[in-house]
């Protein structure tokens, strides 16, 4: 499809010039499209600066070379980018999605997510999709016009469906809202813009889910090399992996170890983005679709892996759940995180004042839902470094974060 690297644009890609608008009326930009404008908003926002100290897996202080919420949103940026250019998609809103898709993430990556969820289980829970939602609609205040960054429908859009519809068919959570319902701020904000939850995302949202599959597949891997959690020996436990190593000894014998690690890396962005391209294709001329309308319509993503690779990617996941997201040394770091933020939280609905003020103001007489979640918002927002610095401003101690594989799980100092 795509000529000497030069852009275009399909009939089925997003179309800037056709959005569905802002629900706060703007004058366009005579330099920029909506969806550029959108990017440009995300990347000047408060929240995507905070990602710098956000946990990806690692603490950020354990190493400069680790990924962080960050570094992370830049490599899923840059993936994103190649399948739109490569599929004729709106390469700025695939950005922009990219960009915005982990703002709602809290300090602590996914242990802050799970504890500060227990902290409001009474209060409709916390779920950082919905987060990121309260982000961009309401809790940036820059504008003299509006809260949040005031997006375009098709961001928003994006933003809330990138893994797919929110409700079924006959109007029912899909399975993954089945147990807890849909966040109730997807729920009041679609009260108001109707995101149409029931159909996919566009196929640029659909681009930046499988974007985000692929950086955390690779860099996470890399990490987990680079911290000793496991060798490249271990990875022949996946076939791919281990396909990919043997090609890599087959043509550099005798590489060093850091160069077979990034050979390897790069293979696995390589082989997994190529894959997207020929399925999406496939499944393009499958359907022929005229318009972004028809792939909101169809009855599955038509941006996606093929069987095969979607099997590899399961089979990376599940190795990494194993080997590095429950290593007992990164376990035991989840656990004190966990602590500061249940902490925290407890400190402040004892006593909402000890917030900043911004924060703390026009609590008096409000419901203790209401109060709660301007609490989860505020922890939310905070990166490790400030949350550590917080519960040590409001406790005589606080849990050590520092680990090493070497640890066997036990913390470097006892909380």
């Amino acid at each position: 499809m795509r000529q000497n690297g030069e852009r275009w644009r399909a009939p089925y890609a997003t179309d800037p010039a056709a959005t569905r608008g802002r629900l706060i009326p703007e004058a366009g930009s005579p330099t920029r499209s909506d969806f550029q404008r959108d990017r440009d908003r995300i990347i000047h926002s408060t929240a995507f600066r905070r990602l710098k100290h956000k946990t990806q897996v690692f603490v950020h202080h354990e190493g400069d070379h680790y990924r962080t919420r960050l570094t992370h949103t830049l490599e899923v940026s840059q993936i994103a980018r190649a399948l739109a250019r490569a599929l004729g998609l709106d390469e700025d809103l695939a950005e922009a999605l990219a960009l915005s898709h982990d703002l709602g993430h809290t300090c602590f990556g996914h242990t802050g997510e799970d504890a500060l969820d227990a902290c409001m289980a009474r209060h409709g829970g916390f779920d950082h999709n919905a987060q990121a939602l309260r982000i961009v609609t309401r809790l940036e205040r820059r504008y003299a016009g509006f809260d949040g960054l005031n997006l375009a429908w098709e961001t928003l859009e994006g933003l809330v469906k990138h893994n797919g519809p929110l409700l079924r068919p006959d109007g029912h959570p899909t399975p993954r809202y089945a147990a807890s319902g849909i966040p109730a701020a997807i729920l009041e904000y679609n009260a108001l813009n109707d995101l149409d939850l029931a159909r996919f995302a566009g196929p640029e949202a659909q681009a930046a889910a499988l974007a985000d599959d692929i950086a955390y597949d690779s860099h996470d891997l890399d990490d987990g090399l680079r911290a000793g959690l496991f060798g490249l020996d271990d990875l022949a436990e996946v076939p791919f992996l281990r396909g990919l190593l043997d090609e890599i000894e087959a043509l550099h014998p005798g590489l060093e170890t850091s160069r077979r690690v990034h050979e390897l890396a790069r293979r696995v962005i390589t082989r997994f983005v190529e894959d997207v391209i020929a399925e999406s294709e496939r499944r393009l001329r499958a359907l022929a679709p005229e318009s972004v309308a028809e792939i909101r319509r169809a009855g599955a993503p038509v941006i996606a892996f093929s069987e095969a690779v979607a099997e590899a990617d399961a089979a990376i996941k599940t190795f990494l759940y194993a080997r590095m997201y429950r290593h007992p040394g990164v376990m035991a770091v989840r656990a004190h995180a966990a602590a500061i933020v249940a902490d925290l939280f407890a400190a402040f609905t004892a006593d909402p004042a000890r917030m900043p003020e911004e924060w703390s103001a026009n609590l008096a007489g409000a419901s203790e839902g209401r109060i709660a979640r301007r609490i989860a918002d505020y922890i939310a927002g905070m990166t490790d470094t400030y949350a550590v610095l917080a519960h040590k401003r409001l406790f005589p101690r606080t849990p050590d974060l520092h680990w090493s594989p070497e640890s066997r799980g036990l913390p470097l100092a006892e909380p």
